[in-house]
């Protein structure tokens, strides 16, 4: 799917996906293939603090995830396909109609808090909330290309094969090892973080509808997820 906004059309707030993509750099940059990345610094509380949701969700694409392992080495994937969520007002949202549950409660926190939940009794889901506290913004994480711990990662998936080890939001968790004890961690510490990893072109990044939200009504046909265009990795 192309980046043509005329066609694309997500309604209200229109101008903001407009926006999400306005910061792209126009530069071709070819995204590296489970290649390590230097160490470089945690991104900052202000990327995470933005106040459009949907800006954020594009500009996570191609960060790197880091998850160390129990010895400290270093596990970690590029970010290549997100959803953004936006209660609550969006009918998707966990937070819909300001709700607010033990478990959705995490979502209420500071933009750079990690919000974990588990779905269909198997697979937990890792979620960034965004914005300032008590508003319940947040951006699922659904797939990425491994980077750092690859054999580890291999062995969390008994050896799936290697485009399949991370690419959906249940399938990453297992491979990098996040859990629900990662719920409420903030992505400034030690047990989880984000690295600025690489740059995605205009030209490689395409949008469109979340998936499995049917119950959503008018928000379903909203093109608030993102990912990276051609890549291998991407849930689908």
């Amino acid at each position: 799917m192309g980046l043509d906004l005329k066609s694309q059309s997500c309604g209200n707030p229109g101008l903001e996906l407009a926006n999400a993509f306005s910061v792209f750099p126009s530069t071709s940059h070819q995204l590296q293939i489970m290649k390590p990345l230097p160490a470089a610094s945690k991104l900052p509380r202000e990327f995470y603090t933005q106040t459009n949701v949907l800006i954020v969700a594009r500009e996570l694409l191609g960060k790197l995830l880091v998850v160390p392992a129990a010895d400290g080495k270093r596990v970690s994937g590029i970010i290549v396909e997100t959803e953004a969520y936006r209660g609550p007002l969006d009918r998707a949202s966990h937070a819909y109609g300001g709700r607010r549950t033990r478990r959705t409660e995490t979502m209420y926190g500071l933009g750079g808090t990690v919000y974990i939940f588990f779905v269909y009794g198997m697979y937990n889901q890792f979620n960034i909330v965004t914005n300032v506290a008590e508003v319940p913004h947040a951006v699922l994480i659904r797939a990425l290309q491994p980077v750092e711990g690859l054999e580890l990662m291999r062995q969390r998936r008994h050896n799936q094969p290697d485009h399949n080890l991370t690419n959906g939001p249940g399938k990453l968790c297992i491979a990098m090892g996040i859990d629900r004890r990662l719920d409420r961690v903030d992505l400034l510490g030690n047990k989880v973080w984000l690295e600025a990893g690489e740059k995605i072109p205009r030209r490689k990044t395409a949008f469109g509808p979340r998936i499995g939200i049917d119950y959503a009504e008018e928000w379903v046909d909203k093109p608030w997820r993102f990912w990276v265009k051609d890549n291998p990795h991407v849930s689908r």
